[in-house]
């Protein structure tokens, strides 16, 4: 006869089997469940629209987007700019208007980078901001990797029945990023 009884081992295999179904049959709580979805998004700058997307992981109850989301337009973080030259003159003697600058803009990041310059100005206490690059000798819609680019800026206009700014004053720039 042996003095080791089998009975306490069944009862741990049966609380074993017992926990391993559990953990099979339990489902996760909806707070626990997640799923990745992708979002659509746009943003425009000036009269182009421009798209994207992004990825983002949801609780599992998350309704799937049907329509793409409006965003802020994305600026270039790591950018930097210095204004090298100025120039306004309200009228000149052949009664035009002229605008003359360069600006250098700098991509601090490892990668290139297409996009849009973004000038702020303050002309006769009014303050608007745009793309100003339409008619710039060189637009900079590419920047390299660690790299500048020189937004050049020369336009003389006829000045027609308005007068006019008397000031035009560049404040800022941002890079709008349309492509990395």
């Amino acid at each position: 006869m042996s003095r080791f009884s089998l009975k306490p081992l069944r009862q741990i295999k049966f609380i074993g089997f017992y926990f391993l179904f559990l953990s099979f049959m339990a489902c996760p709580s909806d707070d626990e469940c997640t799923k990745m979805i992708t979002i659509p998004q746009f943003y425009i700058v000036g009269n182009q629209t421009y798209s994207s997307e992004i990825t983002q992981e949801v609780s599992c109850n998350f309704p799937e987007p049907t329509e793409p989301e409006l965003i802020e337009p994305p600026t270039l973080e790591n950018f930097t700019y210095q204004i090298l030259s100025f120039n306004y003159v309200p009228e000149t003697s052949d009664n035009t208007t002229l605008l003359q600058y360069e600006i250098q803009l700098n991509n601090h990041n490892d990668f290139n980078v297409e996009g849009i310059p973004i000038i702020t100005v303050v002309s006769d206490g009014l303050q608007f901001s745009g793309n100003f690059t339409a008619d710039a000798v060189e637009p900079c819609n590419a920047i390299n990797a660690n790299s500048s680019c020189i937004l050049v800026y020369n336009s003389e206009t006829p000045i027609e029945n308005i007068l006019p700014p008397t000031t035009y004053e560049i404040i800022d720039v941002e890079y709008v990023v349309i492509n990395n």
